[in-house]
C-alpha cells in the first residue's frame, strides 16, 4: 500500500494523519517502541486529535490504528503512570501514604475526568470512526476501541480487559460502554471480572468486532474501503445516522423518535436529498457538498 500524504494541519508528537483518500483521514497512534501504550501527554493529543477531525469539513470518516506490527495498544504506559500524575508515588513505592485521603480522591477524580473525556472524544467525534485492532489489544485498547463506531481485527489480535489484574476496575469507558455493544451480560462479566485474553473469533462471535482478516494489512485495507465508501456519501446523512444511533443507544424509544423528528426537519432540507434522489434517473454519482 502506497503511503499516503499527511492531512495538513495535523501535526502530533504521538499521532500520525494522513489522507488515503478524499475525504478519509487514516490516524495512526505512533509509539511503536511502546507497543503504542498510552501516557498523559499521548491522550491529550487523542481528545485534540479527534476535536479537530470533528471539526474539519474536509474529513467524513476516519480510521484509527496503531503503527507497527506488534500492537494496536498495550493500554497505559505503565512506566510513565509511575512517574507522573496523582498516583506516581504510590506506584513507585515512594509517596507520602500520610496524605489526606478526601484532597487525594479530588485530585485523582480530576486526573480520571480528564483522561475519560479525551479518550471520549473519539465517540463524540461527528465523523465514523473505524477501529483497525491488531496484535496486542489490552486494557486502554478496549477502552479506545468501545469508543469506535465499527471495529475490525485482524485474526492475530490478543484482546483483554486487563484491568482487575492490576489492582482496579477499568475506569476509562470499557465498563459502560461494552455491555451496550455486547449482547451478553455474562461474557462482558466473564473478561471484565476474570482479565483473560480472548480472540479475534471469539471477539467476532460476540458482536464486539464486525470483522475480521488475516492480517493487519488486510484489515487496515478494508477499514480504508470502508471509510472511501462512507466518505462518499452524503456528510448530512452520515454525520446525522452516527448522532441518531449513539442518541437512540442512550435513550428510550420514545425519546429517540422524538429527537429524530426535530433532528431530520432541519436535515431533509439539505440539497444532499434531492442530488441523492435524482442520481439514478441521471445515472451519476452524486457527489456532495463539504459540511
Amino acid at each position: 500500500m502506497a503511503s499516503a500524504a499527511p492531512l495538513p494541519g495535523y501535526v502530533y508528537e504521538h499521532f500520525l494523519v494522513t489522507a488515503p483518500a478524499p475525504f478519509v483521514a487514516h490516524v495512526e497512534i505512533n509509539r511503536p517502541r511502546r507497543l503504542n501504550a498510552f501516557a498523559r501527554a499521548v491522550w491529550l493529543e487523542f481528545g485534540r486529535v479527534f476535536r479537530q477531525l470533528s471539526d474539519d469539513a474536509e474529513v467524513r470518516a476516519v480510521v484509527l490504528s496503531g503503527a507497527g506490527d506488534r500492537a494496536f495498544s498495550a493500554g497505559l504506559d505503565v512506566q510513565a503512570a509511575s512517574q507522573e500524575g496523582p498516583l506516581s508515588g504510590r506506584l513507585s513505592g515512594q509517596g507520602d501514604v500520610s496524605v489526606d485521603p478526601a484532597r487525594t480522591a479530588k485530585e485523582l477524580r480530576a486526573h480520571i475526568e480528564e483522561f475519560q473525556d479525551c479518550i471520549s472524544e473519539m465517540e463524540k467525534c461527528e465523523k465514523p470512526v473505524i477501529c483497525v485492532l491488531h496484535g496486542v489489544s489490552i486494557g486502554l485498547a478496549m477502552d479506545i476501541a468501545c469508543c469506535a463506531d465499527i471495529r475490525m481485527c485482524a485474526s492475530n489480535t490478543r484482546f483483554a480487559v486487563k484491568e482487575v489484574d492490576i489492582g482496579l476496575a477499568a475506569d476509562i469507558g470499557t465498563l459502560a460502554r461494552l455491555p451496550k455493544i455486547v449482547g451478553s451480560t455474562s461474557w462482558v462479566k466473564d473478561v471484565c471480572l476474570s482479565a483473560r485474553d480472548f480472540s479475534a473469533q471469539e471477539a467476532l462471535a460476540v458482536g464486539l468486532v464486525s470483522q475480521v482478516h488475516e492480517d493487519k494489512a488486510r484489515t487496515l485495507a478494508a477499514a480504508l474501503a470502508m471509510g472511501k465508501t462512507l466518505a462518499e456519501k452524503s456528510p448530512v446523512a452520515v454525520q446525522g445516522t452516527k448522532e441518531l444511533l449513539n442518541y437512540g443507544r442512550d435513550h428510550g424509544t420514545q425519546e429517540s423518535l422524538r429527537y429524530t423528528k426535530v433532528w431530520n426537519s432541519v436535515a431533509v432540507q439539505a440539497r444532499d436529498v434531492p442530488s441523492a434522489l435524482m442520481s439514478p434517473l441521471r445515472k451519476k454519482k452524486p457527489t456532495f457538498e463539504k459540511l
